[in-house]
């Protein structure tokens, strides 16, 4: 009985000792000030992305011909700042935040997560959108969130500074990107889970969770209550569910595959190129975003909300528009520019599912719209959890959860037929190749 007592005294002391630990709260107030950091940021860049997308609609409504000027040479510009002084910026960032995972190495893992990387990310895609680029701000803010988790990691006592703990540090930033990003908390945990590590550790679990909640916060203090896509109610009656499902799965998952099969064969084979004329590759891409931009009428600049948002609400696009969209989305990639392909690949999904939905006139346009937006994205990113989630999280809708999960699984096999590596993992792989590349001279712009 005495034993007994005094094991459980000890057990409570140690419980004690490990909870009010001044160690202990440095690294809790470290952390949970980190977080918010990430949320903060992630709002801001939200404000500022969103304002410089709206300037560049307003613009082509206003003068169009100037905004078949700005793409050309801004994305020119763009490439060569990145490629002189931001290196380690370019693209979405994800991949970057996947290698960092991998990197054993601060000073290679440095290279690619900083406080000067997350703050250039910031500038440079947010001068993209203004560029009319068809990029996105959500896969830049996976990176800015495992940045600035990273940088501030030396502020921390000894706990902090271990292999896992830092894992867990640039997956809790990436998750509460995520969630800032598109205000989806529980996406933000699957992406984080799902995409980033592939892998689920135990110990890593509370440190997403406090990340995700307390970004998602303090994104929530600074933008206010709102869904991405707004609010929508429509749902598929079970007579027409399944062939939409099939149908939404099958061509979503077989474009995104072929989108994804071009981005990563496409980046290996402009690399090189990009490497040695940073500049005159970004300005081609610049003026074939150009051509698209006058052959859709505008449609293909930008994020795609605008067009997305309209569709989810019963709005119409051109029946081209995926394709404009696709396009441009690939061609702003291979520029070599800070962006990340979430996005327009969710307006891609929008407008894929608003053409299919004129073939079956009988069912929901807007249910229709979020199968294609699933199908689609899960065909891209072949993360089918997050896919459904992310669709479900944005639009308010939870009626549609079984047809979402079932478009993307469907979508996520089809997929992997024609890209048997997921897009991510693919470019970070390449990433991880190439840490060490020859050097050559800079080209002027």
């Amino acid at each position: 009985m005495l034993e007994s007592v005094r094991m459980n005294f000890q057990h409570l002391k140690r419980t004690r000792q490990k909870l009010f630990t001044l160690t202990k709260w440095k690294v809790r107030l470290l952390f949970w000030g980190s977080a918010l950091s990430v949320g903060a940021v992630a709002a801001l860049f939200a404000l500022a992305a969103g304002a410089a997308d709206e300037a560049f609609h307003h613009l082509h409504e206003q003068r169009p011909w100037l905004t078949y000027l700005l793409p050309p040479t801004g994305l020119a510009l763009i490439a060569w700042l990145t490629r002189r002084f931001f290196p380690g910026t370019e693209g979405s960032g994800i991949p970057q935040a996947i290698a960092a995972l991998s990197m054993r190495k601060h000073a290679l893992r440095s290279k690619v997560l900083s406080l000067r990387v997350a703050m250039a990310k910031i500038v440079l895609t947010t001068f993209g959108l203004f560029c009319g680029a068809s990029i996105g701000r959500e896969g830049p803010t996976v990176h800015i969130g495992a940045s600035l988790m990273y940088s501030l990691r030396r502020f921390a006592p000894m706990p902090l500074r271990g292999q896992d703990m830092l894992r867990g540090m640039i997956l809790a930033g990436g998750a509460a990107g995520i969630s800032a990003a598109f205000n989806t908390p529980l996406a933000g945990i699957l992406f984080a889970i799902e995409e980033m590590s592939r892998s689920f550790e135990q110990r890593s679990s509370g440190t997403l969770i406090i990340a995700v909640i307390l970004a998602g916060i303090t994104g929530l203090m600074i933008l206010g209550p709102y869904t991405y896509f707004g609010s929508t109610d429509a749902t598929l009656p079970l007579s027409g569910a399944w062939l939409a499902v099939i149908v939404c799965g099958v061509v979503g998952g077989l474009l995104g595959g072929l989108f994804a099969t071009a981005l990563i064969q496409g980046s290996r084979r402009v690399a090189p190129l990009a490497w040695r004329y940073p500049v005159r590759v970004a300005f081609i891409c610049g003026l074939i975003i150009s051509v698209l931009g006058f052959v859709s009428n505008g449609q293909s600049y930008g994020t795609g909300y605008i067009e997305a948002r309209a569709l989810v609400d019963g709005g119409e696009a051109s029946l081209l528009f995926p394709l404009w969209k696709l396009l441009a989305t690939l061609s702003s990639y291979l520029s070599g520019i800070p962006g990340g392909i979430f996005a327009p690949s969710l307006s891609v999904g929008a407008g894929l599912g608003a053409d299919i939905a004129l073939l079956m006139p009988h069912l929901p346009a807007a249910a229709l719209v979020m199968l294609g937006m699933v199908g689609y994205f899960s065909g891209v990113v072949q993360t089918p959890i997050t896919a459904f989630v992310i669709v479900m999280e944005m639009t308010d809708n939870s009626g549609m959860l079984l047809p979402l999960m079932a478009t993307a699984l469907i979508a996520r096999g089809v997929s992997s037929l024609v890209c048997p590596r997921p897009i991510y993992m693919a470019l970070a792989e390449a990433y991880l190749h190439k840490q060490d590349p020859p050097k050559v001279k800079d080209e002027n712009p």
